[in-house]
Parts: C-alpha cells; sequence; structure tokens
C-alpha cells in the first residue's frame, strides 16, 4: 500500500517544512509516502466560500485514482487515540487497498461531491488547526503508527 497526503496550497514556514520533511523522510523506512500540494486557487479573494470549495474540490478530485481510498481530515470525523490509528492504518493495509490518500482541504472545507467519494473521515482533534499545522500532525501520527506496528520504542503509552 502507499500513503498520499493531499493539501490545499503550499506551506511557506520553513520551520514547518523542515519538520515535515523530517517525517517523510523517517517515514520512507516503512512505507511509499508522498505529500502532494495542490497549489492555491488564484484570485479566491473573488470568489464566495461555495465556490471555492467547488472549485478546489474539483481539483481533489482530479487527483484520485479509481484504486485510491480517500480519507478526509474533516473536523466531524472519527477521533483515534495514537494505538487505534495505528491498527486503522494496519486494517488499510491488510485490505489491499493499493493507496490511501489523506485529503486536508482549503479553509472552508470540502465540497459536497468530495464528502460523497470519500471513504471515511478522520479528526485530529476537536479543536480548529491551520491547515500547515495539521500537515506536521498527520505525517508524524502515520509514522508513529507505523512505529507502534513495529513495536519500537517511539510511542510510550
Amino acid at each position: 500500500m502507499k500513503i498520499k497526503l493531499l493539501v490545499i496550497g503550499k506551506t511557506d514556514d520553513k520551520n514547518l517544512n523542515q519538520l515535515i520533511e523530517n517525517y517523510q523522510k523517517r517515514l520512507q523506512h516503512y512505507i511509499n509516502f508522498r505529500l502532494e500540494v495542490i497549489p492555491d486557487l488564484k484570485n479566491s479573494k473573488n470568489l464566495s466560500q461555495l465556490q471555492q470549495k467547488e472549485k478546489e474540490g474539483e481539483l481533489i478530485l482530479s487527483k484520485i485514482q479509481a484504486f485510491d481510498q480517500m480519507i478526509l481530515l474533516d473536523e466531524k470525523g472519527k477521533e483515534f487515540r495514537s494505538i487505534e490509528f495505528a491498527n486503522y492504518l494496519q486494517k488499510k493495509m491488510n485490505s489491499g487497498i493499493k493507496q490511501l490518500v489523506f485529503v486536508i482541504g482549503g479553509p472552508y472545507g470540502f465540497s459536497e461531491k468530495v464528502y460523497q467519494k470519500a471513504m471515511g473521515k478522520i479528526s485530529f482533534s476537536k479543536m480548529t488547526f491551520s491547515h500547515q499545522m495539521i500537515r506536521l500532525f498527520v505525517v508524524e501520527q502515520v509514522y508513529r503508527g507505523f512505529t507502534i506496528l513495529r513495536n519500537e520504542p517511539y510511542h510510550h503509552e
């Protein structure tokens, strides 16, 4: 199985990018993982929230292949403890899917079409985080999940 993190907009913070890259490198030891950035919409200030969600949704869906299993990072999604998330990853690998795609949407969330195509929703917290920060959290939790599955000393319960 491969894992892709699909995100809207680039991260300008060099420190944050460095941390994300660090965990991406660590993850290569366990699984084929990549982060794909969909560029921010041009002239988004001239669009309503609904129009922006629709346009971003079209871009997201254009990056999803028929065999992908798309999981949205959404405040209304299922919450996991780290060990539960590790078990979730293991079940996904055991199910034989080719690629698991976690998606972080734009500032207004996802379009209805994206919700309809999604195979699930995960929430990392009831709190709101910046779209840049949640990228780091996702990459770190995927890494943590694999260290848990391998009984490595990264995670402490």
